[in-house]
Order: C-alpha cells, then structure tokens, then sequence
C-alpha cells in the first residue's frame, strides 16, 4: 500500500510539470503580443531637433581713425624735438616708429589728414591709407601698417608709413534723370520749396504731401535760391497740367543758392506727388544724385 501510494503521488508531479510546462509555453505568445502592442501605444517620436545657431563675434572695428591721428601727429613732428606734443603722441600710437626729419624750410605741416581706405590684412592687421592735403592743393596719400586686439578696441601702428599713389577715379555711371523738365508747376514747386528749405522764406509743410514732415535748414543758410535746372526719372513729369492724383515722380533739381560769401551750386534729389491739381513735396532724398534710387 505504501509503494503504491508513493506511485500515485509521483504521476501527480508529473502531470502538475506537464501542465506548468504547457502553461508556460502557451503564455510566451501572449506576452510578446502584450509587450508589442504596449510598446507601440507608449513610444512616440519627438520632435526633431532643430540646429541652434551660433554667432561668434567677429572684430570689425575700423583702425582708420587712429591712423589718421598718428599720421597727423607724425607729419607735424620732428626727430629734433621729441619733446612736442606731437612727437609724443606719435610715439605713443608707435612705439618702434622713427619720426621725420623735416627741413628748416620744408613744406608746413597739412592742413587736413582724412583717413580714406581701411583694408584687413589678416585676424588683427590692418593697412589704412590715409590722404594729407596741403595749402597749396597737393595730396599725399600715406599706407599706414595697423594692429588691433582680439576684441578690436586697441591698435598700434606697427611701421612707417608708405607714401602711395592714390586711389584711382572711376567713371561716373549714367544719370537716370534722362527726362528735362519745362518750366511750370513741377519746377515752380520744386523751386518754392527749396527756397523754403534753405532760406526760411515761407513755410516748406504747405508744399509736403500730406503724412510727410521736413524741417528747414536752420539757421537759415542762404539769403537766395534759384533753380537751374530740373530733371527727372520718368516722361510724365513734363506733363501739363498735372497728372492725376497720386502720380508720383522722381526730379533732381540743380539751384544756385547765394550768401554773404558768394554763389554755390547744389543738387537735391527729389519725390512729388500729384494731389487735387498740384505737386507735392512726398520725399527729399540723400544720397548719391547719379543712383536715381530711394535712399
């Protein structure tokens, strides 16, 4: 009885095995679908990272002001007085630069030096050149060798300057202004308005279109103003009468303004609008009387 009891306990076992086995196997499936479909509902794709940009600071500053100071110290200095003004400050801005030796009677110092091209060379070098204009009318143009700091807020001239020959002249492009304008309501309101402008006679807002808003030249620098001539980008500005409201033209208008001293030619670059039967003032423009173009 107790063998067969034991026998009968041990097929209990490996029925349970077999069962935990078969359990076993069938829950594998089961589970890889669970942990798919659970996957599938809990990742999501973020979003796609975007490149953050970087700026570095460059340095740009222009070294031309101070090589104009030192070749202005430079030229008015002398090596048998080191003891002016100017010959220290020329050794200051350039430590290791030789001053001149000028003659008793040499030409005077400058009577304006005008730095007129500025050129990098490298990280921290520079060549400035820089323009000595004298009484009697001549030009020098001196290379001037510079070094700035990494932040580009200190420089030292590093060498003598080098006379060179100066900048070449360019041929001036075409004026766009190709149309003259008769005389009429367009240059007698160009011309009214200039006076305005540079004389104070009459106030310049009762010939601006509305919106717009100029100040005269003040104080007043001329006495007289007279047009000489007036010409324009587009045909329609020597039409009479005037066009239909809001035409707009573009004039450059050449005066001769007088004061006390004397007669000067000048030039201004002009927009007009028709409104109600008149021109009107719409822009002044600066820049450039040969471009044509806004400013």
């Amino acid at each position: 009885m107790a063998a067969g009891t034991r026998l009968e306990a041990m097929r209990r076992r490996v029925r349970l095995s077999r069962v935990a086995v078969w359990t076993v196997i069938a829950a594998g499936p089961i589970a890889l679908c669970v942990a798919v479909a659970s996957a599938s509902t809990t990742v999501a794709a973020g979003p796609a990272a975007k490149p953050t940009a970087v700026r570095t600071a460059t340095s740009v500053a222009d070294p031309g002001g101070y090589a104009q100071v030192f070749v202005g110290a430079w030229l008015r200095s002398s090596a048998n007085d080191e003891t002016s003004a100017q010959a220290q400050l020329a050794h200051s801005m350039a430590p290791d630069v030789e001053l001149p030796d000028p003659a008793a009677d040499a030409q005077s110092a400058p009577g304006s030096v005008t730095a007129v091209r500025s050129a990098q060379r490298g990280a921290s070098a520079w060549s400035v050149t820089v323009a000595a204009q004298y009484a009697n009318g001549s030009v020098r143009y001196y290379a001037v060798p510079v070094a700035s700091d990494s932040t580009g807020s200190s420089f030292t001239v590093t060498g003598a300057p080098g006379v060179v020959a100066g900048p070449a002249r360019v041929e001036a492009p075409k004026s766009s202004y190709g149309a003259s304008v008769p005389e009429g309501d367009l240059s007698s309101t160009v011309g009214q308005f200039l006076a305005a402008y540079l004389t104070g006679a009459g106030e310049v807002d009762r010939y601006l279109a509305p919106g717009v808003h100029l100040t005269a030249v003040s104080p007043a620098p001329y006495s007289a103003v007279a047009v000489r001539e007036v010409s324009s980008v587009e045909e329609a500005a020597a039409a009479e009468p005037v066009p239909a409201d809001g035409m707009t033209v573009r004039v450059l208008a050449s005066v001769e303004a007088r004061d006390a001293t004397g007669r000067w030619p000048l030039a201004y670059e002009l927009t007009l609008k028709a409104r109600s039967g008149r021109w009107e003032v719409a822009a002044l423009r600066s820049g450039s009387a040969q471009a044509g173009g806004a400013r």
